[in-house]
């Protein structure tokens, strides 16, 4: 099971070297993302300019454990809307958390507003 659970902006944080990435870097090993993060993260490579193939190629080199937004992690991210609403997260952010939620591990992220969360997981600011 993996200790650590990666947000998008955790991952291209690493991928452009942004600022936090050496503690997305020390937690690579044993991470995992949801296939709905993992969708943000291709999209993200792409709109910079990447190929489709080259983007895949990216993320496949961490080897993050993508896992499937199933229909227990879309009921228990949809239930997170209420907790979150007030600092606006989105569909990804909710499923980032809900996969946090499920593994019982750390959730990683560059989202500030993140730390203000009470939702039963611990969240790690990388910058």
């Amino acid at each position: 099971m993996s200790s650590t659970v990666l947000d998008a902006s955790a991952v291209l944080a690493l991928l452009n070297q942004e600022p936090g990435y050496r503690t997305v870097l020390e937690a690579i090993d044993d991470s995992a993302m949801s296939a709905v993060n993992y969708c943000e993260v291709i999209g993200k490579l792409v709109d910079a300019g990447l190929s489709d193939p080259n983007a895949k190629t990216a993320v496949d080199l961490l080897n993050i454990q993508i896992v499937d937004f199933d229909e227990e992690l879309a009921f228990a991210s949809g239930c997170l809307r209420r907790e979150t609403k007030q600092i606006g997260l989105s569909l990804g952010d909710r499923s980032c958390l809900a996969l946090g939620i499920a593994k019982k591990a750390t959730v990683l992220t560059a989202e500030k507003n993140w730390s203000k969360l009470k939702i039963g997981v611990k969240i790690n600011v990388i910058r």
